[in-house]
């Protein structure tokens, strides 16, 4: 209402100048009253947006107050009081429904024949202005059915658009239930097939260690370390497998995708070479797993662009950077809250740093993490 309000109240200034310009002989007290009472209802009217009853009796005060103020003496007649009324029945139609608009409507039009019937108006300029007050009524009518069917359209597109977001939350669920479900079932297969038989095969080469021959035991003992080795690497994998994924790169990519479905943004996501090839540790994959979701969650939040694009670059293999630019006007009372000082914190316990870019029409969070490098591992 807030928007529309203050057209209103302008488009009330600009016909209320004019009128009071008209006055032949000045203002008297009773129209300063008049005045005062039109206005003081037109400024206090938001605050009752949500009781259209107490918008009704006031819009219907409004109209008898322009008796008072336009009230014809010795048969002078201001011609804006015209335009005052007119916008005064829009503004019923525009916030009130169809019974309660009419209301407002008899009560305007009994202030317009008190007014006009003690006028002295020619014949033509009065049939001019029932003509245009007819056909001002039918285009109200008009654009309130239209304005019916279109609250409840959005009504039915707001209901549809609330099931559609179920839906997909759903699907999002059950899509990483089963992809929990199929890892759970492949930890279980591989600790009760290839794990059970890694650990009868060592207990087997013990057994047989014991009873072979000195020189034999110590390429034996060799061979039981490599199974041992073989089968803790199949235990780190199967707790791996029940473990829940979160961070790392495929954290990002399922966080854009979640953010598409449920917050309609709009994410350009792009990787330049080398980047998903980087080195990156654990702790440095959860770092910029949680500076992305800061940014996006900052944009979704604060600005008024829902569209972002995210960028990963490992330029020299030995630096990971990351950007996320949103196109948005400047905010001239930016200040870096919890969330910005937290991700600048946990990127630096990593080893990176975290630069903000706030231009005329951009807003960018870059950041930077060094990378280590891996020596290969000889056989």
């Amino acid at each position: 209402m807030k928007k529309t309000y203050f057209i209103w109240l302008g488009l009330q200034i600009v016909a209320w100048g004019f009128a009071l310009l008209e006055f032949p002989s000045g203002i008297k007290e009773g129209q300063v009253a008049g005045t005062s009472l039109f206005f003081i209802l037109l400024f206090i009217l938001p605050l009752f947006a949500e009781r259209p009853v107490i918008q009704t009796i006031f819009f219907s005060l409004q109209a008898i107050a322009t008796v008072v103020v336009f009230y014809p003496i010795d048969g002078a007649w201001n011609p804006y009081v015209f335009p005052i009324h007119l916008l005064l029945l829009a503004e019923a139609a525009f916030y009130l429904t169809r019974f309660q608009s009419l209301v407002v409507l008899c009560f305007q039009l009994g202030s317009a024949i008190c007014i006009v019937r003690n006028a002295s108006l020619p014949t033509s300029t009065l049939t001019w202005g029932v003509l245009v007050y007819v056909f001002t009524v039918i285009a109200l009518v008009y654009y309130q059915s239209v304005h019916k069917k279109e609250i409840e359209l959005q009504k039915k597109n707001d209901a549809l658009l609330d099931e559609y977001r179920k839906m997909k939350r759903l699907l999002l669920a059950e899509e990483e239930q089963v992809r929990q479900d199929e890892r759970m079932l492949i930890g279980h297969e591989i600790h009760d097939s290839v794990g059970h038989k890694l650990t009868a095969l060592v207990m087997q080469v013990e057994a047989f260690r014991l009873t072979a021959a000195e020189e034999e035991k110590e390429k034996i003992q060799s061979l039981k370390e490599l199974a041992e080795q073989s089968l803790e690497e199949t235990r780190r994998a199967v707790k791996s497998f029940k473990q829940h994924e979160v961070g790392g790169l495929q954290g990002i990519i399922r966080l854009i995708r979640k953010l598409e479905l449920e917050s309609f943004m709009k994410v350009n996501f792009s990787v330049k070479h080398g980047a998903f090839a980087a080195p990156l540790t654990g702790e440095q994959s959860f770092a910029i797993y949680r500076g992305v979701q800061e940014a996006l969650t900052n944009i979704m939040k604060h600005s008024a662009s829902r569209d972002a694009q995210v960028t990963f670059e490992s330029p020299g293999g030995s630096v990971f950077r990351f950007e996320v630019l949103n196109v948005t006007e400047t905010n001239p009372y930016f200040q870096e809250g919890y969330g910005l000082k937290a991700m600048r914190e946990r990127l630096e316990k990593v080893g990176g740093s975290l630069e903000i870019d706030q231009g005329d029409h951009h807003f960018i969070v870059r950041g930077s993490v060094r990378l280590t490098e891996r020596s290969g591992y000889r056989d």
